[in-house]
């Protein structure tokens, strides 16, 4: 049995690669070894924990205020020790964090082959997003597989001049993940009432909106990208403070970040109003279900954008470019970027236009078929022999 060395640091690595890990614990010729970072300690533990799994190996990186510069040294030394010691046939890195990089690099300097999932997204502007668009293209140049998640992904590889037998449309594996929670929702009979009771979501915002006899509209709020940070953030909260003084018989629920640069300004604009529930980061089977309860989603997450449109749930994107334009193109998704203004008149769209709303919401997913995991096993096990 080869090993294959599966690296997550973050919450949506963590989401994206159990569906890989769990394909290639079915291999009979490969052997995968979850090797976390732990980049986002709390949030990752908690994703993972979806799935049922717990890191083989577990760096415990994260440090208090930690800053990307330190971060990256620490990931580079640190996964460059453990794959001397592990010895495995590849590794594979998902997504554009700094954990993705440095591990890369490491990889790279261990003479290591490694393995891109959603490889060759881009905006083409360096500093949107920062620093995720620097990651992953300075990951591609260093991989042996770039999975991309759509031809689209593919052909900016080729353009790069990354070799085009190395390139592999495999569809995105965050809707494998969706597909697996779904499934579980479905069969565990999980309620309004449960989700709240997890999350210390108030009685009130759970009777008029969480119920199971409850009509009543709530939008789905999440946001995290540091263009953001500042008067980004400041103009997104009064947007929503706007939002619901005009729609008063609509809700926002927010899962807010940790990161203190969100926390803030949503704290002192948003906290105490009736018609807004702000919480702490919700596990992904939750996270499931309440994007599937929610009239739509707001936010600047790229595995949202991916995810919402196989629940029929428009997105609204809170940033003015995106790596993801499959699903502008498709119409899944809207760039809606900071602006107050510009937020408000979509959300007006959509509560208030049933036609449009519902033609969105009918729109097919661009970015998978939930087939994604079961391919990269397929390639590697072809190709590690």
């Amino acid at each position: 049995m080869k090993k294959v060395a599966v690296v997550v640091g973050t919450r949506p690595e963590a989401i994206k690669m159990a569906p890989v890990y769990l394909e290639l614990k079915k291999s009979k010729t490969l052997q995968p070894l979850l090797l976390s970072t732990g980049q986002h300690q709390q949030m990752l533990e908690q994703a993972l924990g979806a799935f049922g799994l717990t890191p083989d190996h577990d760096l415990k990186l994260m440090a208090p205020g930690q800053q990307l510069v330190d971060l990256t040294a620490r990931v580079l030394t640190s996964v460059y020790q453990s794959l001397l010691e592990l010895q495995p046939a590849a590794i594979l890195v998902q997504g554009d964090t700094t954990t993705v990089f440095a591990a890369s690099l490491a990889a790279a300097f261990a003479d290591i082959p490694i393995g891109h999932v959603e490889a060759g997204l881009r905006t083409y502007q360096m500093r949107s997003p920062w620093p995720e668009e620097m990651n992953r293209r300075l990951t591609s140049p260093l991989c042996r597989w770039a999975f991309a998640p759509t031809e689209v992904s593919r052909r900016n590889l080729i353009q790069e001049q990354i070799p085009a037998e190395n390139c592999h449309v495999t569809g995105n594996s965050v809707i494998d993940a969706l597909l697996f929670i779904r499934d579980r929702l479905g069969s565990s009979g999980v309620i309004g009432q449960d989700v709240a009771a997890r999350n210390a979501i108030s009685a009130q915002f759970t009777e008029t909106f969480l119920s199971a006899d409850s009509e009543r509209r709530f939008i789905l709020v999440t946001g995290h990208r540091r263009e953001s940070f500042g008067e980004g953030f400041e103009n997104i909260c009064r947007a929503l403070l706007e939002i619901v003084e005009k729609y008063s018989d609509v809700g926002v629920l927010y899962p807010v970040h940790l990161n203190p640069n969100v926390r803030k300004p949503v704290d002192e604009i948003l906290r105490g109003h009736p018609g807004i529930e702000l919480i702490e980061p919700v596990g992904y089977l939750d996270f499931v279900w309440l994007m599937n309860r929610s009239f739509f989603i707001l936010s600047d997450s790229g595995g949202v954008q991916e995810e919402a449109p196989s629940l029929g749930k428009p997105v609204l994107v809170m940033r003015e470019s995106t790596e993801r334009p499959e699903g502008v193109d498709a119409g899944t998704c809207r760039l809606v970027g900071t602006n107050p203004q510009v937020i408000i008149r979509e959300v007006a769209e959509l509560l208030g236009n049933s036609e449009e709303y519902s033609r969105r919401a009918a729109l097919k997913n661009p970015y998978g078929d939930g087939q994604t995991a079961r391919r990269i096993r397929e390639i590697l096990e072809r190709d590690l022999g």
